[in-house]
C-alpha cells in the first residue's frame, strides 16, 4: 500500500497575517489603533471634501469620492502600520544574538547573497561574524563586543582574501558607536556600497569562499513577525 504524502503546510491568510502584524506592532505602540482610525477618517473626509469641490456636485459623486477616500485611508493606514512594525522589530531584536542574520537573510536584494547563520562565532560570548557577497564585493559583519571580534574578523578576512584576491572586502560592526552601524541601517548600508564586480565574478567568489568555509549554526535566530514581507493592499 502506497504511503500517504503529508499534506502541505497551510500558510496563514492575508487577514491572519494582518492581524498578527497589528498585534505585534500594538505591543510597541499602544496608540496604534487610534492613529490608524484617524488616518482612515481623514481619508474619508478628504474624499468627501473633494466630492463637494469637483463639479458637478451630486450625491453619487460625493459618495464615489468618499469611497475613494476610504480606500486611500486604508492604504495609508496599512503603510503606516508596516513602517511602525519595522521600527518595532528593530527595537525588539537590537542587541540580540543572531539579529544580524535575521536582517541579512530578509533585507538584501538580488545583488547580494547572505546566510542567516554566522560563519564564525565565539560559543562562550556568542559574538559572531557574518559574511555577505555581492556586486559590491565581500562584506564581513561583526556582531557583539568589538574588542572580542578582532580575531574572528581577521580570520574571515584572511580566508576571503586567500581565495578571492583583488575582490574588495568591507568590514562593518553592528552597534551604536560613531563608526558602527545600527541594526536598523545594516541592510541599507550594504546595498549602498558601490558595485565593484560583475555577476560572473560574484558567482565565482561565492563558489570559492563557500568551498573553504562552513556556516556556524549555534546562534538562535530571532523569530516572529517580519514586517519587510508585509505589503499594503492595492485600492480597487
Amino acid at each position: 500500500m502506497a504511503a500517504r504524502t503529508p499534506a502541505p503546510e497551510k500558510r496563514p491568510g492575508f487577514f491572519s497575517q494582518l492581524r498578527s502584524l497589528f498585534v505585534f506592532t500594538k505591543q510597541a505602540y499602544p496608540w496604534l489603533a487610534w492613529v490608524l482610525i484617524g488616518i482612515i477618517i481623514l481619508g474619508i473626509a478628504a474624499g468627501i471634501g473633494i466630492g463637494f469641490l469637483v463639479p458637478p456636485v451630486a450625491v453619487w459623486s460625493v459618495i464615489l469620492w468618499g469611497i475613494s477616500g476610504l480606500m486611500a485611508g486604508l492604504l495609508g493606514a496599512m503603510i503606516t502600520m508596516t513602517r511602525l512594525s519595522t521600527r518595532a522589530m528593530y527595537r525588539k531584536i537590537d542587541g540580540m544574538p543572531g539579529a544580524a542574520g535575521h536582517i541579512l537573510s530578509s533585507g538584501l536584494g538580488r545583488n547580494w547573497q547572505a546566510n542567516e547563520m554566522p560563519v564564525g562565532v565565539n560559543p562562550k560570548t556568542q559574538d559572531a561574524v557574518y559574511r555577505v557577497i555581492g556586486r559590491g564585493g565581500v562584506v564581513i559583519i561583526g556582531e557583539g563586543a568589538r574588542g572580542r571580534l578582532t580575531r574572528l574578523v581577521a580570520d574571515e578576512r584572511a580566508k576571503v582574501q586567500r581565495v578571492a584576491s583583488g575582490v574588495p572586502v568591507t568590514v562593518l560592526y553592528i552597534g551604536h558607536g560613531a563608526d558602527e552601524v545600527h541594526i536598523s541601517k545594516l541592510a541599507s548600508t550594504i546595498k549602498k556600497l558601490p558595485k565593484k564586480i560583475d555577476r560572473a565574478t560574484m558567482a565565482a567568489v561565492i563558489k570559492r569562499v563557500d568551498s573553504v568555509s562552513k556556516s556556524v549554526t549555534s546562534l538562535p535566530i530571532p523569530k516572529g513577525i517580519d514586517p519587510t514581507k508585509a505589503r499594503a493592499p492595492r485600492p480597487r
